[in-house]
């Protein structure tokens, strides 16, 4: 069933910094071809930096030097060119750019390639600062102030959470979770509308906040957050099949500046009461293949279960009395 169409698409190539709009991608099993093939390392917390605890990272952005090789991946990374705030251009393969980045954030930093699959490195977790909680982290993270609940991670597969109890990001990926992040414009304009509109004007809320690899935009939305209710189904754009596997839980990176753009928390706040704290969704690659701008977008739903609903009430449950109780013996 038809829904609507492609109308932007971007890739990442440095994770946390600002990316690239492009007309066509490749989608394959690790996501979008070229994605986040290069990290930032904080060398002093030995862990691969995120903006969500390094949010000046935002203000830079990375662009890739030549078209990709259809081989580029993990331990096979091409070169990209990083633009500093001050308008500063460096590439990748000049030393150069580790010492501007340690002077971007104000610590040692080195700009580091994926590594092959099997080079789990740099994936693992850094020290865990003893004070520093995961529960107060996940606080931090995700805006939430003492006395709120915390996110409903039961959405999350067992799989999922095992593997982010190991490792700051996926071996063979340094994306946080997922290989492929989609949104629409109609929750986007959803909430926009909870913003001052009038204090907003036409920048009222700027896509680019929420970094997502595809935006959509709908022929006829049914709902004002309509990636909310597409979980377990499968979209097809152009040649590729993506499964919709959870909502977008998200943190506080959409209040961070970025070129262009100016902290406003306000964001924050309202993807919390107008979304439940979510916004888009992630996906898996079923069938990879070639996307562009303007390609039509046809959604297959999910096929709910009386067992399926069962089975996420039992896990919401466990999940709640398990942060709760790591909440209470963290304050």
């Amino acid at each position: 069933m038809r829904v609507g169409q492609v109308a932007a698409l971007w890739r990442y190539p440095v994770k946390s910094l600002g990316g690239e709009q492009v007309e066509q991608v490749e989608f394959g099993p690790r996501g979008v071809h070229g994605d986040r093939l290069w990290a930032v390392r904080d060398v002093e917390r030995d862990i691969t930096a995120t903006a969500r605890r390094v949010p000046v990272l935002l203000t830079a952005t990375a662009r890739y030097c030549a078209p990709l090789a259809s081989d580029a991946g993990p331990g096979r990374v091409p070169d990209v060119e990083i633009t500093f705030p001050d308008g500063t251009v460096l590439r990748s393969d000049d030393d150069a750019v580790h010492a501007k980045l340690s002077e971007l954030v104000g610590r040692e930093m080195r700009l580091t390639a994926l590594p092959p699959a099997s080079d789990t490195s740099l994936h693992r977790l850094g020290l865990t600062d003893p004070d520093n909680s995961p529960i107060a982290s996940m606080r931090s993270d995700f805006g939430i102030a003492d006395g709120e609940k915390l996110p409903n991670l039961s959405m999350m597969r067992i799989s999922d959470l095992m593997l982010l109890a190991r490792y700051s990001t996926p071996p063979g990926t340094f994306v946080d979770l997922a290989p492929v992040h989609v949104m629409t414009r109609t929750s986007l304009d959803t909430i926009g509308a909870e913003l001052d509109s009038a204090e907003l004007g036409s920048a009222e809320l700027d896509v680019r906040r929420f970094r997502p690899n595809v935006l959509l935009t709908l022929d006829d939305p049914a709902d004002a957050l309509p990636e909310s209710q597409w979980t377990g189904g499968h979209l097809t754009l152009g040649d590729a099949v993506l499964e919709v596997t959870m909502p977008t839980i998200r943190c506080v990176v959409p209040s961070r500046a970025q070129p262009g753009l100016e902290v406003d928390r306000r964001i924050t706040r309202a993807v919390a009461e107008r979304a439940n704290r979510c916004l888009g969704s992630y996906c898996w690659v079923d069938a990879g293949g070639v996307v562009g701008v303007g390609d039509e977008v046809a959604l297959k739903p999910h096929r709910h279960s009386a067992l399926a609903g069962a089975t996420q009430r039992g896990k919401r449950m466990v999940f709640g009395l398990a942060t709760a109780v790591a909440d209470r013996l963290t304050r």
